[in-house]
């Protein structure tokens, strides 16, 4: 591949070289975890309301608990492994966020746990906690304005 070749040109030579990803078993892979995960916090859903929980600290209590195994598989780098073979299907749910706070974290660890761990926690989720909560608060006020 020459540099004075034009963009169409350089196009054609990637898909060339570029492997075909098969999209049909990604996409049943990234439903079937997806799933899977679904039907994990509903059981854990079913379980808290058979303990008496009322609906709204069931749902807490799954939106932890999947928070809580996601940081955990992680932290010994297995949740990394099931996104590569499902991809989105892991990543979606909540887990995917916890997954996207932690794995900063880990990587940086040998940093210390303030300048590491602490710091670089926040590298990905910062924007969106940073945007997430700002537009709460200005809907907040615009709904107390308005109401």
């Amino acid at each position: 591949m020459n540099p004075t070749d034009s963009p169409k040109e350089y196009g054609e030579y990637v898909k060339k070289k570029a492997p075909n990803s098969p999209i049909l078993k990604d996409c049943f892979n990234a439903f079937w975890v997806g799933g899977l995960i679904c039907c994990i916090g509903q059981l854990i859903f079913f379980f808290c309301q058979y303990k008496g929980l009322d609906e709204t600290a069931s749902s807490t209590v799954v939106s932890i608990s999947l928070i809580g195994i996601a940081i955990f598989l992680s932290a010994i780098n297995v949740f990394n492994r099931i996104g590569k073979f499902a991809g989105a299907g892991s990543l979606i749910p909540i887990t995917g966020f916890a997954n996207s706070i932690v794995s900063p974290a880990m990587e940086y660890k040998s940093e210390g746990y303030v300048m590491g761990v602490g710091a670089k926690m926040f590298t990905v989720a910062g924007p969106v906690l940073v945007y997430g909560i700002s537009a709460s608060v200005i809907v907040g006020i615009l709904a107390c304005l308005f109401m």
